[in-house]
């Protein structure tokens, strides 16, 4: 069996990491990450490709501060806007297939229902700018892609909303959380295993291309952020749990620099229909890293 060579950009983000287990026995994988090549600098990310000689190149890197993106706009648009399109021509030279995540935060929340791969994207923030920017590069370079958007992402390592209402459920009594905005919190080992099963479809298909393309990759179902830290406290042992109570507040009174779609729902029913694939319902998917 020919293992495919798969250069994966990004190892020690929350999905990177992931994707490096997952991925581990179906591949031959090279991880990259700042200092050994920097996103910010074009021929960085052409060197690193070109050394590599991938079959696939997975970019699992991003600029993720999203609040602090709105007074670093051009940094955001240098790693999260430019550098994929940069990728993307460096893979479309080297005979590679691109694989690259974005992210809900590039619709304005105000429909009613999940959003569509085909709904118009009209993001709030800098960071929501960026992210679509990237988007569109991958596809204006026209090589075979697959790009996943994503919401909610969280896990049991890095930074992320789990993590923080653990650590608050320790130190605080009450905790005062967003009620007002509603996604699917999605955790990153689903999306690396939902990943790692579409990669070797495209990989196993005589001509590729009619499943490349853009697709929404979100836990089934959906919350508030309200609602997904209640869950989080209801999971975590009484043992050094110190809250008591959770308290819904709105977006107005939790202001922060950066704008957030009151709506992150996302159908998957493409990925669904083109893959056969359908993560499980957000509780699940918490229970599952709660347990891990």
């Amino acid at each position: 069996m020919n293992f495919p060579r798969i250069l994966l950009v990004g190892r020690i983000g929350q999905v990177g990491w992931e994707l490096r287990r997952t991925l581990a026995p179906m591949a031959q994988v090279r991880c990259l990450d700042f200092p050994e090549i920097d996103l910010a600098q074009p021929d960085s990310i052409r060197q690193a490709v070109g050394e590599a000689r991938p079959d696939v190149v997975i970019n699992a890197a991003a600029y993720t501060a999203v609040d602090k993106a709105e007074s670093e706009p051009d940094q955001a648009a240098k790693i999260n806007g430019e550098a994929p399109g940069i990728i993307a021509q460096a893979a479309k030279q080297a005979g590679a297939l691109m694989v690259h995540y974005s992210t809900d935060y590039v619709f304005d929340g105000a429909k009613s229902g999940p959003y569509l791969e085909t709904d118009t994207p009209n993001p709030l923030s800098a960071y929501g700018r960026s992210k679509l920017a990237g988007d569109r590069a991958i596809q204006a370079v026209g090589g075979l892609h697959l790009i996943f958007r994503l919401c909610w992402v969280y896990g049991a390592r890095g930074q992320n909303f789990l993590l923080a209402i653990m650590r608050l459920a320790r130190e605080r009594e009450c905790l005062r959380v967003v009620n007002d905005q509603v996604g699917a919190p999605t955790a990153a080992r689903l999306i690396a295993e939902t990943t790692a099963l579409a990669l070797r479809q495209v990989l196993a298909a005589p001509d590729p291309a009619p499943l490349c393309g853009l697709y929404h990759l979100a836990a089934g179902g959906a919350t508030s952020w309200h609602g997904f830290a209640t869950a989080i406290a209801a999971l975590m042992p009484a043992e050094g749990k110190k809250c008591l109570r959770l308290e819904p507040i709105s977006t107005a009174q939790y202001p922060t620099p950066a704008r957030r779609p009151a709506n992150s729902m996302m159908s998957c029913g493409k990925l669904e229909r083109t893959f056969g694939l359908r993560l499980p319902p957000w509780e699940e998917g918490l229970r599952l890293v709660m347990e891990s």
